[in-house]
């Protein structure tokens, strides 16, 4: 399941701008959480936001769709 999982990561994931994007922009998005637990929300909120903004502009550039993106259509389709 893991190796599923990763070659389908690495499928969506083959322009090397997009890798950086996303190796920046991961970081920032789990560094959020300690920062909002130290109590700096609006650090935490500028972390969250910009980390998952470069992570959908490297999809962008990409020509594909984030995993969330798809995960949120594939639960709007079920609800219909």
């Amino acid at each position: 399941m893991l190796r599923k999982w990763l070659n389908n990561w690495l499928d969506r994931h083959r322009i090397w701008t997009n890798l950086l994007l996303h190796a920046v922009g991961i970081p920032a998005t789990i560094a959020a959480i300690p920062v909002a637990v130290m109590g700096h929300w609006l650090v935490a909120a500028g972390l969250l936001v910009g980390g998952y903004a470069l992570q959908f502009i490297g999809h962008a550039i990409e020509g594909n769709r984030s995993g969330e993106e798809q995960l949120i259509r594939r639960l709007l389709r079920r609800r219909s």
